[in-house]
């Protein structure tokens, strides 16, 4: 997660503990004891508030921590009710609106695990459940529509801190989304300067070979004809000559072999691209010392599987560790794995972003296969034929161990 991000959900988190606090304070003062003197056991009622505003407390540290991820989301919802549950308890306890200001404070949870129409509900039934306590209070006259009118009042202020941190989550959503956008925008650009590259070579081969090779080769076809011609004096240097010209032509082809023959794309740069700033996912690659693939399309494939996989983990797995190893299976097909420290789960449906990587994967002869377990993580494993010459120049050290980790 980056650092704006983190500071954003900090500052929440901190403001919404601070206000916690501050709803503790009538514990440490006489009030609390003259307002529970209207309860028949104020004692035995004190001490339940008690309980229940640390309860709460615990609560709230747990299910705010990480608050970005999507990490533990049912134990976090468990936990919200059960902080709802406990804040009504404290208005009951504590013969006081002091709950109302704990439900404002869950107000700002809300956004960051419910969605939008699920929180304004949750909200608008925590705060009226309150009504009926207020309508035992004397200075309400026991009067449920006093206590109603109460009521909306603390929605008021619920609902101020409610859309503050919805707008603070959305905006958190909005630069992931920039993040994942400039991701690919830098991926694209590594794979577009590695085609220019290779281009140029290409095209500084075919120079030398169409022009310095022709007038190469067209001048010691001069000095053979040359060397038949002179005396002997003049054909000792005519002869060197031509076998000047003939090492000179035997480097230009050579040269030109080695331009052609380093034409893959390098995509180590394009990787670390995609891998840089995840929130809250760590993700390690390994990948073999020369990793580089032909054809430019296979490598916009490959570099598109790895960053769904990237994407899903980061959005759906509550995983804080990814791996991708890359590997040669031979010198004419590549594999991706990728596995997480997420939940998995028990059965698994794929999504569009999955079913867009086998469409991508099926036009070259690729494959997917998803492995998946409740507690277990998701592991994903990806096959792509390259389509190239087995006699390619740097084929060999393909078949070499992974030594390169970026992480």
């Amino acid at each position: 997660m980056s650092r704006t991000n983190t500071s954003h959900i900090g500052l929440l988190r901190y403001a919404g503990l601070f206000t916690y606090l501050c709803v503790g304070m009538p514990l440490l003062t006489e009030w609390a004891r003259a307002r529970l003197s209207l309860l028949n056991q104020p004692n035995f009622a004190l001490l339940l508030w008690t309980l229940f505003y640390l309860f709460f407390g615990l609560l709230y540290w747990a299910v705010t921590t990480d608050l970005g991820s999507r990490r533990y989301l049912t134990l976090r919802l468990v936990g919200l009710l059960m902080m709802s549950g406990a804040a009504i308890a404290i208005g009951w306890y504590s013969h006081s609106g002091l709950s109302a200001m704990l439900i404002t404070v869950m107000a700002m949870v809300l956004p960051w695990l419910v969605p939008f129409w699920p929180s304004v509900l949750w909200l608008v039934l925590s705060n009226l459940a309150l009504a009926p306590i207020f309508a035992t209070f004397p200075e309400f006259n026991y009067s449920m529509m006093l206590a109603l009118m109460q009521t909306s009042i603390y929605i008021g202020f619920a609902a101020i801190a409610f859309v503050a941190s919805l707008v603070a989550s959305q905006q958190a959503e909005q630069r992931e989304i920039q993040r994942r956008l400039n991701s690919e925008l830098r991926a694209t650009r590594a794979l577009l300067a590695e085609s220019t590259r290779i281009a140029e070579r290409m095209r500084i081969a075919r120079e030398l070979h169409d022009l310095i090779g022709h007038h190469l080769t067209a001048l010691s076809l001069n000095l053979e004809v040359a060397s038949h011609l002179t005396n002997e004096a003049a054909a000792v240097h005519v002869h060197k000559a031509q076998a000047t010209a003939r090492h000179l032509l035997s480097d230009v082809r050579e040269a030109v072999s080695e331009l052609r023959q380093d034409d893959a794309i390098d995509l180590t740069q394009a990787l670390q691209s995609l891998i840089e700033g995840v929130p809250s996912l760590k993700v390690h690659v390994d990948m073999p010392p020369r990793f580089s693939v032909e054809d430019p399309r296979r490598a916009q494939v490959l570099l598109r599987c790895a960053q769904e996989i990237i994407t899903n983990t980061a959005r759906h797995a509550g995983a804080r560790q990814l791996w991708l190893t890359f590997a040669y299976a031979d010198a004419n097909r590549i594999g991706l794995h990728a596995r997480d420290d997420g939940r998995g789960a028990a059965q698994f449906k794929p999504g569009n972003g999955l079913s867009g990587m086998r469409e991508r994967l099926s036009e070259f002869g690729g494959t997917v296969t998803i492995e998946s377990g409740a507690s277990q993580g998701f592991a994903l494993t990806v096959r792509l034929p390259l389509g190239e010459e087995m006699a390619l120049a740097h084929a060999p050290s393909r078949l070499e161990p992974p030594a390169l980790s970026v992480s």
